[in-house]
């Protein structure tokens, strides 16, 4: 295996690792609070390296860690950097048995939902941030919670994003099928993000709420607007900490993913005007 520490405090996740007989090589294991190596934040783009080890060398299994070491990515042995989404319905397969409930924010993707209603387990929703998805894990059927930017939460093993004990289960899974064969199950969709700046997002959203909930039948107003249109669905929601709106849309084929798409685009930018 390789893992990125991130500079951070991820050498916790090589100690365990190795504990479990893992062979591990790392990458920027040298703490350094001005994260000299890449950027701190696990995304595609910061860990290219990564990727680019683990494909070049017999690595079955690549690791990456933000700062702090509470979010875990993963690398599959090809050198694929695994979404998001894909991980939380790897995981949430994995950790919730039938008539169980795995939690998960407001604009996840529908491959978690295909991927789990396969298995019989249902996708309860949460607003945007891992303290949602913490809380809605005290609820007794939820077997366990994630958001695809990295948070993995097994509520059997504590209500905190644990990186460590992220890669651990990962591992886990990986030893027992290599990764990129179980990444291959999940069928994933075209899937449209963008962000149109204001300074009055609030009233915005407030004006918004009056004209969605009135067109369309299915919204859910937990953090944004959620519309849900059956073969797809998208959200309009305002960020937390910029003066945007940000614009999400899915849907099974990308002909009705553009469609859905300008569906909510012209629907903020009617509300800007």
């Amino acid at each position: 295996m390789v893992v990125d520490v991130g500079n951070g405090a991820g050498g916790v996740t090589v100690d365990a690792l190795q504990r479990l007989g893992c062979s591990v090589e790392t990458l920027n294991a040298q703490e350094d609070g001005a994260f000299p190596g890449r950027p701190s934040e696990p995304t595609a783009e910061n860990c290219a390296s990564l990727s680019a080890v683990v494909g070049a060398t017999d690595a079955d299994l690549g690791i990456a860690h933000d700062g702090d070491a509470d979010r875990m990515r993963a690398v599959a042995a090809d050198g694929e950097f695994v979404s998001g989404d894909v991980l939380l319905a790897l995981f949430g397969r994995d950790a919730a048995s039938e008539g169980e409930r795995v939690a998960a924010p407001v604009d996840t993707s529908l491959a978690v939902d295909d991927h789990l209603a396969a298995a019989g387990i249902e996708v309860t929703r949460t607003p945007v941030g891992d303290v949602y998805v913490a809380e809605r894990t005290s609820e007794p059927d939820v077997a366990f919670g994630g958001e695809p930017s990295g948070a993995w939460i097994w509520p059997g093993e504590t209500r905190c994003p644990d990186g460590p004990l992220a890669a651990c289960r990962i591992a886990a899974l990986a030893s027992r099928r290599p990764l990129a064969d179980r990444v291959a199950d999940v069928e994933t969709y075209p899937i449209r993000r963008d962000s149109i700046e204001t300074d009055q997002k609030a009233a915005v959203m407030d004006r918004l709420t009056d004209r969605v909930t009135a067109e369309f039948d299915d919204v859910t107003t937990l953090d944004g607007l959620r519309v849900d249109l059956g073969d797809a669905w998208f959200l309009l929601r305002a960020s937390g900490t910029q003066p945007l709106v940000r614009i999400t849309a899915e849907a099974r084929t990308a002909e009705r993913a553009d469609e859905v798409f300008a569906t909510a685009q012209e629907l903020l930018e009617a509300e800007l005007r």
